[in-house]
């Protein structure tokens, strides 16, 4: 890699902070056995991790005058055949390094090493940038409704209120599609439900000439109830804590809310 600039005293510290986390990040040994390997001083071996670490990037900075003894023991950190047992928390400490090194612009790849970017200039991008399940959204060609009523919440990796927003967007369609003003699983019967004398629902996903059209149309109205009464109604009534959205889970239900925007896109107003 070419020359690296320096890291500043602050970034520093977080990447120190970051790698030496107490909890999650590396122990006493391997922090000893990783600046060895990258021909790094240590020290102050018997300061807390975090403070060894960040004293030997000082150290290495200042004598060199350059960031690459910095990068260098990252990308040993991030090889990715340490992570075969545990890729999710490769993951996280991906997202957690690249929201930091965006302001240097840098990240790392998908193979564990670090590589040249544009510089993130807030914190807003540098978030966005590390944040590999908005990433993975974008990826999919989720709906941009989804993504718009959940960007705040996907930026802060809070999975629970980004699903929270996903299916309330979807309620705010129906509504203005179908001029109704209830919620739930009242508004999605009253809004694609065969009513009872025998006109057509309000709004169509087809042309409903055909028992398969109709089928359909049935089956989007109870998915339409389903989701509102498995997710959005313990979300709305649950605190956060007693319902724990994992990140596969939300990357799951934000694609059905992205299926059902589809859906409603296309859906038509039928005459009475």
């Amino acid at each position: 890699m070419q020359k690296v600039p320096v890291f500043d005293s602050q970034q520093l510290e977080s990447l120190a902070r970051l790698l030496a986390d107490t909890d999650e990040g590396l122990k006493g040994y391997q922090i000893e056995h990783l600046l060895r390997e990258c021909q790094m001083a240590d020290p102050t071996p018997s300061m807390t991790k975090w403070k060894r670490l960040y004293n030997a990037f000082v150290e290495i900075q200042n004598k060199h005058h350059l960031g690459n003894h910095v990068v260098m023991f990252i990308n040993r950190v991030m090889k990715p055949v340490q992570y075969t047992t545990d890729p999710q928390g490769f993951a996280k400490r991906r997202d957690n390094l690249n929201t930091i090194l965006s302001f240097s612009g840098l990240y790392v790849g998908s193979d564990g090493q670090i590589r040249w970017s544009t510089r993130a200039t807030n914190l807003d991008q540098a978030l966005k940038r590390a944040n590999h399940l908005h990433t993975a959204l974008v990826n999919r060609g989720v709906h941009p409704d989804v993504l718009n009523f959940c960007q705040a919440e996907l930026l802060q990796l809070n999975y629970f209120h980004a699903v929270f927003e996903a299916t309330k967007s979807i309620a705010a369609k129906i509504r203005d599609l179908s001029g109704l003003t209830c919620d739930g699983a009242d508004l999605a019967q009253g809004a694609f439900g065969f009513p009872k004398d025998g006109s057509p629902p309000r709004l169509a996903i087809n042309d409903l000439k055909t028992d398969t059209d109709r089928g359909e149309q049935r089956g989007f109205t109870n998915l339409l109830i389903g989701l509102f009464g498995t997710i959005r109604n313990p979300l709305a009534h649950n605190p956060k804590a007693e319902w724990p959205m994992e990140e596969c889970d939300a990357l799951d239900i934000l694609t059905l809310a992205s299926l059902i925007h589809r859906k409603l896109d296309r859906t038509r107003k039928q005459l009475k």
